[in-house]
């Protein structure tokens, strides 16, 4: 998508987002205006679908009303887009009919009603195929009768009416199989509002440049994977991204605990043209009740929610992915229990990704015994990478990527880069830039050595450390300081000493000619 163009989107999607400002909180207009788009994207793909079946018959969609085969044809069109795209829009029912009806004349006609039918009949009609599950309750968030949107009916009509039509402007250019205006339009929203509502926002959305980081991590070496999965996907950001980095991925597999970022996540993957077979979400929380579970996954990627509570119930000692341990996570700091979950989860010649804070690094106790188990007794960490502090929405905490395989080239030594120092401030936010993240991937990727920067540490080494994995023990930055030259200093300092004199004595010839006695 050229830079003018997508600007110009940018621009249009802020409009709205104004339109909406004031009335509302961040998070409840992103859903919104997302749950809107998503409605704009199914109505398009399902004109353009509708059409490309109709053309051998030299009809539009639209032209099957009040055509004399109309029911039969419908009931076609119908079938068929349940199983091609997973639900089904009547002419009168795609979105770019609703906004003219709702500013036929340039006047404010009342919609509302008709929407709220729409929102539900899309959902209706997948009942009964394999995509019902996709998207079952996929506007629950879009609730046309809150007071945000308004005190009176009229008035939210009013609002409403004004979103769809910006929307309608806006051209989504489905037809362009190379251009992805729509995903770039979802991800500069989230994006925004993850960034402009803080830590709330923050914990479903993982920034771009970490997300490059990590795809490009656990898709290292390979041009196609059979699963990626995420067990704390948010919005989908990163399992999408994973999907850049190679030529195709078979199938998508995450679990959110959250329901309205379940449904973001669901729609995101719809959006970026994942068919609903392929992909496979679950809302749940995935410790406690994890859903997936007699899956593994060729490639795993996470940002969960850092040091987060959980229950530790002493139950978990029988459970698969904590009992070989001997000990659990700490119910105050779910860290290692994810990385737990996510290493049983992982296909023998998988990778995993995870991003947690540094404290996982030399935390004792428990934490220290599980991190000592996966690297003395199992060999599986493969890296440890440290980032810069800031660089996360809704927390200023330097964080760090741990990457582990069951089946490591490098089996004698773990690689430790240090990153933290290389990135550019933009705003209050730090930032990743393209050679940044080309600098991690390379190292990480030719395992070299670089003086400051990254270092391949033995295994004799860490265990010298009683595996503690904090990173200056192994990659030194200390910068030396300027020797000192004492002979200069001492010949400047008589060289101020004679100034000084001389100084005093002019001063001493002005308060004399002046009659005033000296300072000194």
């Amino acid at each position: 998508m050229a830079a003018e163009q997508k600007q110009k989107l940018e621009q249009q999607l802020w409009n709205i987002a104004n339109t909406l400002r004031g009335k509302m909180d961040a998070d409840d207009f992103r859903d919104y205006i997302l749950g809107f788009i998503f409605y704009k994207y199914l109505s398009t793909k399902m004109d353009l679908y509708a059409n490309t079946i109709l053309k051998p018959d030299g009809l539009t969609f639209q032209e099957v009303i009040g055509h004399a085969d109309e029911v039969l044809l419908m009931q076609e069109i119908k079938q068929l887009a349940i199983d091609k795209l997973g639900f089904f829009l009547e002419p009168a029912d795609l979105f770019s009919e609703l906004a003219q009806r709702g500013n036929a004349g340039g006047k404010n006609n009342f919609i509302l009603g008709d929407l709220a039918k729409v929102l539900t009949h899309i959902e209706q009609s997948t009942m009964g195929s394999e995509s019902e599950e996709d998207f079952g309750n996929l506007f629950a968030d879009l609730d046309l009768t809150s007071h945000k949107l308004g005190k009176s009916e009229a008035d939210k009509n009013e609002l409403i009416v004004k979103v769809l039509v910006h929307l309608d402007e806006i051209d989504f250019d489905l037809e362009n199989t190379d251009s992805d205006v729509l995903g770039d339009a979802y991800e500069y929203l989230i994006g925004q509002f993850a960034s402009g509502a803080g830590k709330k926002a923050g914990e479903f959305y993982t920034p771009q440049q970490v997300s490059s980081v990590l795809a490009q991590i656990v898709t290292a070496g390979k041009d196609q994977l059979k699963s990626v999965y995420d067990p704390t996907c948010g919005s989908g950001s990163l399992l999408l991204r994973v999907a850049k980095e190679v030529k195709n991925v078979s199938a998508f597999y995450g679990q959110e605990m959250n329901p309205t970022t379940y449904n973001l996540c669901r729609m995101n993957m719809i959006m970026h043209d994942v068919h609903y077979k392929r992909f496979d979400i679950k809302n749940e929380d995935t410790l406690e009740r994890p859903l997936h579970l007699d899956m593994r996954f060729e490639a795993i990627v996470a940002n969960p929610p850092f040091s987060v509570n959980w229950s530790a119930s002493p139950l978990f000692m029988n459970d698969d992915r904590f009992s070989a341990y001997g000990k659990l996570a700490p119910s105050s700091k779910a860290d290692f229990a994810f990385v737990q979950h996510m290493v049983h989860q992982l296909d023998e010649n998988g990778t995993m990704a995870i991003v947690l804070p540094h404290g996982v690094l030399f935390r004792g106790g428990a934490e220290g015994h599980i991190r000592e188990y996966l690297i003395k007794e199992k060999n599986y960490l493969d890296a440890v990478v440290g980032l810069p502090a800031n660089i996360f929405y809704g927390t200023s905490i330097p964080t760090c990527i741990l990457v582990l395989k069951k089946k490591r080239t490098d089996a004698n030594n773990i690689l430790f880069i240090d990153a933290s120092q290389h990135f550019e401030k933009v705003k209050t936010q730090n930032v990743l830039r393209s050679e940044d993240i080309d600098k991690i991937i390379s190292t990480y990727e030719n395992r070299t050595e670089e003086d400051k920067y990254s270092h391949l540490a033995k295994l004799s080494e860490v265990a010298t450390n009683d595996y503690n994995l904090n990173i200056p023990r192994y990659v030194d930055t200390f910068e030396e300081e300027d020797a000192i030259d004492l002979k200069t200093i001492t010949s400047e300092l008589r060289e101020l000493a004679t100034l000084g004199k001389t100084t005093d004595a002019t001063i001493a010839d002005f308060c004399t000619e002046l009659g005033i006695e000296t300072p000194f």
